[in-house]
């Protein structure tokens, strides 16, 4: 994906319980110590969905299936390394967690906590960021085929088949996550 100046990409970690409610990792960052999920520029010869997928691995360690289709987007300002306000868009993208990395590239310099969808909403500074976690059920729905209910959403442990999805595997080979994943789909 082409980097533009200002646009950001980011992953929305989410597990769905047994009971059919949702938890949400968030991640401090590492400046403020704010919560926030996780987000990056886009990458070279990456779609945002897999940029958004890799920053996950990156700053928690997290593996999962993203989703090709972004639930939304919010702005922040973020302050350069030079002490200049950048105004910044982060296209989120749902990522279904099936587990987290032993080890990571930026383990030990954020905390990651599981968070109940309503307290996760209030736990993030950005309020359009807080509305696409408050409505993640809706917006899960909206990007399923109209054939599928809320109660054939994944569930922690279970597969969904979510099209437009793809597994995501972190870096344990020193391949791309993404190559290494298609090599494994072909086993």
């Amino acid at each position: 994906m082409k980097r533009t100046e200002g646009s950001q990409v980011a992953a929305l970690p989410y597990r769905r319980l047994v009971d059919g409610s949702l938890q949400i990792m968030l991640i401090t960052s590492r400046e403020t110590g704010r919560w926030v999920i996780p987000k990056g520029w886009p990458m070279k010869r990456r779609t945002a969905s897999q940029a958004a997928a890799q920053e996950a691995f990156e700053e928690a360690g997290l593996r999962g299936r993203i989703g090709e289709q972004p639930l939304g987007a919010y702005g922040y300002v973020k302050r350069r390394k030079n002490g200049q306000l950048q105004q910044c868009t982060v296209t989120v993208y749902p990522l279904l967690v099936r587990g987290q990395e032993a080890d990571w590239p930026e383990h030990g310099q954020r905390q990651c906590v599981w968070y109940a969808q309503d307290n996760a909403a209030a736990q993030v500074a950005e309020p359009e960021l807080a509305e696409i976690i408050e409505t993640l059920d809706e917006r899960l729905l909206g990007a399923l085929p109209r054939s599928r209910t809320r109660a054939q959403l994944p569930m922690l442990g279970g597969d969904g088949g979510l099209r437009s999805i793809r597994d995501v595997t972190p870096l344990r080979s020193g391949k791309d996550p993404v190559a290494e994943t298609a090599d494994m789909a072909q086993d």
